[in-house]
């Protein structure tokens, strides 16, 4: 398994966010994570990815215990996620946003790796129709090329695992969401696996073989789009939350 969590679970005070979840994901597998508001998927990415500390439980990346490492010891290992609201550096170049996780370890050979990683970027640039922006700065990029950005950025570094997305397609228009899922779909056949976590259940439906559902911090259900969505319980949860 390229990514594997065991029992994973958080508490805030009282409230129990993440409870007891366990999830794989195989190598090139782009598996769904849906759920009403508030059922504990951000807080699951952020667990996986080292912003919370679980209160309890496993994570592991390629048979590597990563539960207690920080966010860049965990990025530096191949695991890579994106946010609700893109965050990309808006003073930068395209291109520089591009480089920075590719050297963020500063140990790196910068000048003779230099070459490598702007044609990557070039192609990954490209390949989310931004290549011709790769020298303005990425602030005056709209919404939807932002979150292209931070997409493309997110598969610079030299070894991609895993890619963690939270609610990529938010607020885009359908030619962005086209574009963010055929490079999904590329990357994935190259062997990254993706978490999906999403509200457009039509792209869940197109991208994801398999649909985990989250409510209040537990799984309730995992299969199939087609499946999960006749079950009474997952239907329950939708309307109660």
């Amino acid at each position: 398994m390229v990514l594997e969590t065991a029992k994973l679970m958080v508490r805030f005070g009282g409230l129990v966010a993440v409870n007891g979840v366990d999830m794989t994901l195989r190598q090139g597998e782009v598996r769904g994570l849906i759920g009403p508001n508030g059922s504990g998927k951000t807080t699951f990415i952020n667990l996986v990815t080292g912003i919370y500390q679980p209160t309890g439980g496993k994570v592991h990346l390629l048979g590597e215990d990563i539960t207690a490492m920080s966010p860049d010891k965990i990025t530096s290992r191949g695991l890579m996620r994106t946010f609700q609201l893109p965050r990309v550096f808006g003073n930068m170049t395209l291109l520089e946003n591009m480089l920075v996780p590719r050297f963020a370890d500063i140990d790196r050979d910068y000048r003779r790796q230099l070459p490598g990683a702007i044609e990557k970027a070039d192609g990954l640039l490209a390949a989310v129709d931004l290549r011709r922006l790769r020298d303005e700065q990425a602030k005056t990029l709209s919404g939807g090329q932002k979150a292209l950005l931070q997409l493309a950025r997110g598969l610079m570094p030299e070894h991609v695992a895993a890619f963690m997305l939270d609610e990529p397609f938010a607020g885009v228009n359908m030619v962005i969401k086209e574009t963010m899922m055929r490079l999904i779909s590329e990357k994935a056949a190259e062997g990254v696996a993706f978490l999906l976590v999403s509200h457009e259940m039509t792209s869940i439906r197109t991208m994801c073989p398999t649909v985990t559902v989250l409510a209040e911090g537990s799984i309730i259900a995992e299969g199939t789009m087609d499946a999960i969505a006749s079950m009474d319980h997952v239907i329950e949860a939708y309307l109660v939350g």
